[in-house]
């Protein structure tokens, strides 16, 4: 059987096209970022075409400023039968000093589906070490609050 990636790193220098009226990268071009990463993330993994069905947790740490090296990285920490859930981190950092930092951390929902645009199942991820149980029981513990956010939004909508 083909080994498959549960992870995937992509590395670009910040441009200032991505600068906001701050002088920082916007987050718009961070989100985008971690889209594409959670995208290449899935595909490595499932083998089919992906879409993002969730974005949440995201969480902005630190700015991100024009010419840093920035790595968006991307690992599949938990499926289901047709859904991968895949947390993003983004680090950034000057190449001078080697000096890295997580600039933002996110999880991302994404469905495997077929040419038809069918969800598709994939292959069951299990973790191997503890660290890995961790970030699958990380996954399961957001799986349950969106439950409940998903069921307070219904609630209130007229």
């Amino acid at each position: 059987m083909e080994t498959q990636r549960r992870d995937v790193t992509l590395r670009f220098l910040a441009q200032p096209v991505d600068v906001n009226f701050g002088g920082k990268v916007h987050g718009g071009s961070v989100m985008r970022w971690i889209d594409q990463a959670g995208y290449a993330c899935a595909v490595g993994w499932s083998g089919h075409y992906c879409v993002t069905v969730y974005v949440g947790g995201i969480r902005f740490c630190k700015p991100i400023v024009v010419g840093s090296l920035v790595e968006v990285e991307a690992k599949v920490i938990y499926t289901g039968r047709t859904s991968m859930h895949v947390a993003v981190d983004v680090l950034a950092g000057d190449l001078k000093d080697q000096a890295f930092a997580r600039t933002t951390h996110c999880l991302i929902v994404l469905v495997s589906v077929n040419d038809h645009g069918n969800p598709t199942p994939v292959r069951p991820w299990v973790p191997q070490t503890q660290s890995e149980v961790a970030e699958q029981e990380y996954a399961l513990k957001l799986m349950e609050i969106r439950k409940d956010i998903e069921g307070e939004a219904n609630r209130i909508q007229p």
